[in-house]
């Protein structure tokens, strides 16, 4: 009799450890160990030829990684998963495992800047030229399609703009092509949106965001089919060597027992602040898939199980009036993450995507009066007030 399927909120806390495997210990152990030992030079020849499983040296494998990496493939429903040092680390290992010289990226019409940065470093350095898509439609995606297309690279919601791409329309196109699909999901976490039942290969996520949810780690997590995974483990993750550390994987089981709990909280407070900001007069713009009015919010309603906490929106003004709105915050902090307990607020054009020339943050939609808000957990009254005071200032 196979194991009883659980929801995701008992998945999050339970799946990928079993106590009685070490020790009974209720909290997955912290195995803060940079190598292992083996019981004879024959053991030991034996797991470098894979004749036999278990850990050699954390880079190649920790058991407390391990766990993590088991539980995050559970929640996105994929094989296999595997952690890295940083979300970045885990761009550039499954692009580079994904790609040779003179091969192509197509790519969602916006992209976090540090990923723009990488693959101009590819198109530079290796001739791996990319293109930029509105994917909007299946014509248009096979027409932007090239023979030497390696794979499609989405972020959605796309940082900062909030644009969604349908991930089913692009699959269908993708999967006929025999090309593999790429989601970056940190915007939404496992919680809200899980691409690889849309049809979708393999998922990222910058784990420093939701999925730790406390500010106080770096890391990267991808999952996929487990011969990808293990290419993957074998080749660009081994020999590059973007490896997380026990304690950060420590730390960021701890976090997802509560990202259930918290991306409710986060995504109440969003809606919340999206109804006062859509009315306030010194507010131009605002971009929020649970809008209505947004142009994407059918699709953010067949794919999101929510909105998700992330807000963005235009100052009336410049630049400046921006910046001086900025200034003005007394609880919402200037920083340039998300997912966080604290609400956080930066300028996506002269921050997150200043490496972005000028001309190509305008095709992306980033003006120099674009803001970005990161919701967090504090009551949303204090939120709003903070930001009335501000705009009232400005």
């Amino acid at each position: 009799m196979g194991k009883k399927k659980t929801r995701f909120e008992t998945e999050v806390i339970h799946s990928g450890y079993q106590p009685d495997e070490h020790q009974d210990s209720l909290v997955p152990p912290l195995y803060q160990t940079s190598t292992f030992t083996f019981g004879s030079a024959e053991q030991g020849e034996k797991r470098f030829a894979g004749q036999e499983e278990g850990f050699i040296y954390s880079r190649l494998g920790n058991p407390t990684v391990k766990i993590l990496e088991d539980r995050i493939a559970v929640l996105e429903q994929g094989e296999a998963g595997l952690a890295f040092s940083s979300g970045m680390a885990a761009v550039s290992a499954v692009l580079v495992a994904l790609t040779k010289s003179g091969d192509h990226i197509l790519c969602s019409q916006g992209v976090y800047g540090c990923t723009f940065g990488l693959l101009e470093l590819l198109k530079e350095k290796y001739a791996i030229n990319h293109d930029f898509s509105l994917m909007d439609s299946m014509e248009a995606i096979e027409q932007e399609i090239l023979p030497n297309t390696a794979c499609i690279y989405i972020e959605t919601p796309i940082n900062p703009t909030m644009k969604l791409v349908d991930l089913e329309m692009v699959a269908s196109v993708a999967n006929k092509k025999g090309i593999p699909v790429v989601i970056d999901n940190t915007f939404c976490s496992p919680y809200l949106q899980t691409p690889l039942t849309l049809g979708c290969d393999v998922v990222i996520h910058s784990a420093t965001k939701y999925i730790c949810g406390h500010g106080d780690v770096i890391a990267g997590l991808v999952v996929g089919k487990k011969d990808f995974i293990k290419q993957v483990s074998r080749t660009t993750q081994k020999d590059i060597g973007g490896i997380i550390s026990p304690f950060d994987a420590w730390l960021l089981l701890r976090g997802l027992k509560t990202l259930p709990v918290r991306l409710d909280r986060h995504c109440e407070n969003a809606l919340k602040l999206f109804n006062f900001m859509k009315r306030h007069p010194k507010i131009d713009k605002v971009y929020f898939p649970g809008d209505p009015e947004h142009p994407d919010y059918s699709i953010a309603a067949k794919q999101m199980k929510q909105p998700g906490g992330l807000i963005s929106f235009t100052i009336k003004g410049t630049k400046e009036t921006a910046q001086q709105f900025m200034d003005q915050l007394q609880l919402i902090k200037i920083a340039v993450s998300l997912g966080d307990a604290e609400t956080l607020i930066q300028h996506p054009a002269t921050m997150t995507h200043a490496v972005v020339p000028e001309e190509e943050r305008r095709k992306m939609g980033i003006t120099n009066t674009l803001l970005r808000l990161s919701v967090g957990l504090e009551a949303w009254e204090d939120i709003q007030e903070d930001l009335e005071q501000a705009l009232e200032k400005i």
